[in-house]
């Protein structure tokens, strides 16, 4: 059976090759390196050891990732021809080497090549060595090219390597710049270990791109976050500040607070939330879904504090619940229309929640949900079933019928059946909303928006002819409302 060795040359210093490296690279039939673009190169030819390197296809491919790739295949066929072949890697083949991890994968079911690799230090123990940092308080090693899905941790160090080039360095600045910042304090390594070459270098992370001297022997060393006053936060960030709030030494006001007493500004928040979204004010948008999320947090470290749920329960449960209901993603059944996918989604939220009856799915809208909008959503759940009119009017005249029925009882003294009518006269208005696709609760807010301007209007007006609004009569005020439609009617046909 042949053999192939896969060996690692350490980080750059003679010093640090292995005599079994050596030993091997001298009784092998064919020695390859991946690049001679190391620093030993020039100590193994003094060694009379003669090797191929694999530099060429850094010319004929367009990315690192066809690069190794070919490499693994090339040097696997040279295996099969050759009774002993040494591929040769900088620092540790088990380390950001990804030529490697190829030749491992193509070679699970090669029958006929023996693969032995050979340890070597590193050039991670060399930075870890020069920077004097112990990896027991964590440690993460990152591929430069690879930060859009591996992320950094910013409570512990982080490494940062395969930054070839100032064009890299780039892209690498701008990645991180979005977890710590434009001025997060990073340190630029290069040769690290190589006595007499070695340039370390700790600047702030916006200028890391403008260093002259980085090449493929670089890597960047980041420091763990050890303060609360950051340039950029993130969840954990939030998750902690409310943890501070609610601890012994918090906020006497964040103390107080249960799940009850915070109902009122989730519903707040939210509505705060929609008016940015209606005011079309994005920079407000980013700021009231932080007050919406901070809500979240809260009531999650109320919880975990109870030993109920906690975030992490929260997220694990939405995340479950959205892969779970998108089986046309996520799963391989096919739903190419937004109605099979409404459809779907009330089918598996029905199994979900164990409903088993459609008066059970009519009960399952939130009572506490604003009228108008909990009217709506019966209405729609019932009409799915077939309880519906056939035409709008029909439930015209349904609000023909309620308003009737309310001018019976509206002078009488029974308020409960006033109540009850005058709900009965609405809901039907909500029916002939949703026949017309109109969210009532959106022309609700609308209309009390236009009520709001021709107030305004009458005040203007009266106050221009010295009037105040408590020394005029009705007739007076509404002949300036009558003004303010007339205006408003006259501005929409100029448009």
């Amino acid at each position: 059976m042949n053999k192939l060795f896969i060996v690692g040359l350490g980080p750059g210093s003679a010093d640090s090759i292995t005599l079994g490296t050596i030993e091997k690279m001298k009784n092998a039939d064919k020695v390859f390196l991946r690049t001679e673009k190391h620093p030993v190169v020039p100590y193994l030819k003094t060694q009379g050891i003669i090797f191929d390197t694999f530099d060429k296809m850094y010319e004929k491919s367009t990315s690192f990732e066809e690069v190794y790739e070919n490499i693994a295949r090339e040097i696997i066929d040279i295996a099969k021809k050759y009774r002993k072949v040494v591929y040769a890697v900088p620092g540790h083949p088990y380390v950001a080497e990804k030529s490697v991890e190829y030749i491992l994968n193509f070679c699970n079911d090669c029958a006929d090549i023996s693969i032995e690799v050979i340890p070597a230090i590193s050039f991670i123990d060399a930075i870890i060595e020069e920077l004097k940092i112990d990896p027991i308080y964590g440690l993460k090693i990152i591929d430069g090219l690879s930060l859009d899905v591996q992320k950094p941790d910013k409570r512990c160090a982080n490494i940062v390597v395969q930054v070839y080039d100032r064009f890299i360095a780039s892209e690498v600045k701008l990645k991180l710049a979005e977890v710590y910042g434009d001025s997060y304090p990073v340190t630029v390594i290069k040769n690290a270990g190589i006595p007499g070459k070695q340039v370390i270098e700790t600047i702030p992370l916006y200028m890391i791109d403008r260093l002259d001297w980085i090449d493929y022997l670089t890597s960047l060393y980041i420091p763990p976050v050890q303060t609360l006053f950051q340039e950029k936060y993130d969840i954990y960030d939030l998750l902690e500040i409310m943890r501070i709030l609610r601890s012994e030494k918090g906020c006497p006001w964040d103390k107080e607070q249960t799940h009850r007493s915070l109902e009122k500004y989730l519903v707040e928040e939210s509505y705060e939330l929609v008016d940015a979204i209606e005011k079309e004010s994005e920079d407000k948008m980013a700021e009231e879904l932080g007050d919406v999320l901070f809500q979240v947090v809260f009531h999650s470290q109320i919880a975990k504090e109870r030993g109920t749920f906690n975030f992490g329960d929260v997220v694990d449960g939405i995340c479950k619940k959205m892969i779970w209901r998108h089986p046309h993603v996520f799963g391989r059944e096919e739903l190419t229309t937004s109605k099979a996918v409404l459809e779907k989604w009330d089918e598996l939220k029905k199994q979900e929640k164990d409903l088993n009856s459609y008066t059970e799915v009519l009960k399952d809208v939130p009572r506490y949900m604003p009228a108008l909008i909990r009217s709506y959503k019966v209405q729609e759940k019932a009409a799915k079933v077939g309880f519906d009119w056939d035409r709008v009017e029909d439930a015209l005249s349904k609000v023909d019928e309620e308003l009737e029925e309310l001018k019976e009882v509206y002078k009488g003294k029974d308020k409960e059946k006033i109540s009850e009518e005058i709900g009965d006269l609405i809901f039907a208005v909500v029916n002939v909303a949703r026949f017309l696709d109109v969210e009532p609760e959106s022309a609700t807010h609308n209309t009390v928006e236009k009520f709001i301007k021709r107030f305004e209007y009458i005040e203007k007006a009266a106050a221009k002819n010295g009037h105040k609004l408590d020394e005029m009569t009705l007739n007076d005020m509404d002949k300036l409302w009558n003004e303010a439609k007339m205006n408003n009617f006259n501005k929409k046909n100029e448009k």
